[in-house]
């Protein structure tokens, strides 16, 4: 036998000495390649990474519950219960559980007329309150960029990037989303202040990102502190990208002329929450609450009718002054 022959014979004894290999399992088909089923575990933690591997920062809770704010430590006082009132039909809307189905259910825009209606207290008790649901993971955004008045409220040092860096492309999302010490809330800031931040929440990558934040996580709410309507024009750009809006109005403050107003900036095919801001507990009986916290809310929910659902709360609470 020749060397070649020698040498062929013991490969073929080696390759027969070898366990089988086991054929590949799990495979998954993207664009007609068939991929390891490893692939996929990757990118569903490069997904979760999303809201896991950014920075952490220190909600002061205890400063919060001293302004009156809902806060995990006390999940029985009466705000507490008000809000889990208000975020019911919003949750079920977002299940897909609402009669008419809503694109983009899962984001949530907290907005109002004019300042100091109380919207960012609203927007923050809401992605509180939710996120201490069992199964619900939430992130909220400070959208009101010019003065990130929610951000500061939540303990982030002004400055830090956030939205705005996103939408300049400066930063990926992944880097910016903030982790808290509330296990199911995560903060994504304003971001560093730009002459241009208008036209940026007004801009096309804005757009794609609502979209992308939308469809990627299908099961976790959104929920967007806006700046006022009647104050800014991005506000009602902002609205045209979300699924569902609560939509602020203080009890005495806001002028009805205000309310009708601001509803007009807002597309008549959205859902639209009217919350009834600083109600008095009697007032709070009109609308067969029974509950008060120095803050209260009548709630107006459906499609159409806003102006005139604004009218009606007006003069309830016009009613619960002069009975």
């Amino acid at each position: 036998m020749s060397t070649i022959e020698k040498a062929l014979s013991q490969m073929e004894a080696a390759k027969k000495s070898q366990p089988p290999q086991p054929e590949p399992q799990n495979t998954v088909e993207r664009a007609g390649v068939s991929e390891p089923q490893q692939a996929t575990v990757a990118e569903q933690r490069d997904e979760d990474s999303d809201w896991q591997s950014g920075a952490e920062v220190h909600i002061p809770f205890d400063a919060l519950h001293a302004q009156g704010f809902l806060t995990p430590a006390i999940p029985r006082s009466a705000i507490a219960e008000e809000f889990r009132a208000i975020k019911r039909p919003l949750l079920k809307n977002a299940s897909g559980a609402s009669p008419t189905p809503i694109p983009n259910a899962n984001l949530i825009m907290v907005t109002s007329a004019l300042q100091g209606d109380g919207k960012t207290f609203s927007s923050i008790n809401l992605a509180m309150s939710i996120a201490m649901e069992r199964d619900k993971t939430v992130l909220f955004v400070d959208a009101d960029v010019l003065k990130a008045t929610a951000g500061h409220r939540l303990g982030i040092p002004a400055g830090t990037p956030g939205l705005l860096d996103v939408l300049r492309r400066d930063a990926k999302p992944e880097d910016v989303i903030l982790r808290t010490n509330m296990e199911k809330l995560r903060v994504l800031p304003a971001g560093t202040a730009d002459e241009h931040s208008t036209e940026l929440l007004a801009s096309e990558n804005m757009h794609q990102f609502m979209l992308e934040l939308s469809a990627r996580y299908p099961d976790r709410i959104i929920v967007f502190d806006s700046p006022p309507l009647l104050l800014t024009t991005e506000a009602g750009v902002l609205a045209s990208f979300m699924g569902q809006i609560v939509f602020v109005a203080s009890a005495d403050i806001t002028p009805q002329h205000a309310v009708k107003e601001a509803l007009e900036h807002i597309g008549a095919d959205k859902m639209v929450a009217v919350m009834l801001n600083r109600a008095s507990r009697r007032r709070m009986g009109l609308f067969g609450m029974g509950v008060g916290y120095g803050y209260g809310y009548g709630y107006g929910y459906g499609y159409g009718g806003r102006a005139e659902a604004a009218e009606a709360a007006d003069q309830d609470a016009a009613r619960a002054m002069n009975p």
